[in-house]
């Protein structure tokens, strides 16, 4: 752990890497109101220059605050950090045909962080995310409940909006989650989904579906490709992970102890240890303070326990 560290403001944010998700992230956190300060920090100054001075011009219609370019020097008060930068998914490419070329940037990154005895939030959103998780805990020095990555939120929010279309329910009313990896391996926990309560299959009937298991499954395969599909019609995905970071941001500016599947290095719930992956966690103002058991069957462990020895591969393989 860090000694010698600044107190934290918990109304200033720092976003790392002004690319199309730490600028969508930028705007997002602007509208939110969370912060008073946020700066925004790219190996491009320009780049973050103009999307600060940009996103600074709608601020007469939200709430006042600070929005400016700056550099390392500027973090070592913010609540929380966002690091968005890292090469973009290309069509085609999976998230871990990124890993090697991601990890050595944040190899430059982190090492930059703790030289300013940071001590607060450092929440990972580049991809793959599960590795540069685990790589910005292995390189931080931070306590890991202070770092964590975004995870599966966006995929659980996929899955609950695709439910909501299929059931014609408001998706805020549907429980699910996705864990795992942040990728191809990920797990939709279906045998923890209810709506308000009552069971998934049950909800289903009485909203007239009865091929679950055939509807289950396109509903996955729908979820896990989305972001390819997205990636192919508009280059990029942004709005869906920047409203993401702004919940996980709400959740610990707030500390408003939220479960989100957020990505942290596991400590031997169901065997799995050393990795990072998305498993439902209490989200508040110390960061991850507890992980939530969730029930899962024995397929679903099965395929959790796949999904965390793909990672252990990926990670095997890199010098960190």
């Amino acid at each position: 752990m860090n000694t010698d560290t600044v107190e934290r403001n918990s109304r200033k944010a720092v976003i790392i890497g002004c690319g199309y998700v730490g600028a969508a992230s930028a705007f997002a956190l602007m509208e939110s109101g969370l912060f008073s300060e946020m700066v925004l920090i790219d190996a491009d100054k320009d780049r973050a220059e103009g999307e600060a001075l940009d996103i600074s011009h709608g601020l007469p219609f939200a709430k006042p605050m600070q929005i400016y370019a700056g550099d390392y020097d500027d973090i070592a008060d913010a609540a929380i950090i966002i690091v968005t930068a890292g090469a973009g998914q290309k069509p085609g490419e999976t998230r871990l045909d990124l890993v090697k070329k991601n990890v050595g940037i944040f190899k430059t990154i982190i090492p930059e962080i703790s030289k300013r005895r940071y001590n607060g939030i450092l929440l990972i959103v580049a991809n793959p995310v599960d590795i540069l998780t685990y790589t910005a805990a292995k390189l931080s020095g931070l306590p890991g409940n202070q770092v964590f990555g975004s995870g599966t939120v966006l995929d659980s929010a996929r899955l609950k909006y695709s439910l909501g279309e299929h059931l014609g329910v408001d998706s805020r009313s549907v429980h699910a989650f996705v864990i795992g990896e942040h990728g191809d391996s990920e797990i939709a926990a279906w045998s923890s989904v209810n709506v308000s309560g009552v069971p998934l299959n049950r909800f289903c009937e009485m909203r007239g579906h009865f091929n679950h298991t055939s509807s289950m499954e396109k509903i996955a395969d729908d979820v896990k490709n989305s972001a390819y599909e997205i990636i192919k019609k508009k280059k990029a995905t942004y709005y869906g992970i920047a409203m993401s970071v702004r919940r996980i941001c709400e959740a610990v500016i707030l500390d408003q102890k939220s479960v989100l599947p957020v990505s942290t290095v596991q400590q031997g719930m169901f065997g799995i240890k050393d990795v990072a992956l998305s498993m439902p966690a209490i989200v508040g103002k110390h960061g991850v303070e507890a992980q939530v058991p969730i029930s899962l069957n024995g397929e679903e462990t099965a395929a959790l326990l796949a999904s965390a020895n793909t990672l252990k591969e990926v990670i095997a393989s890199l010098d960190i």
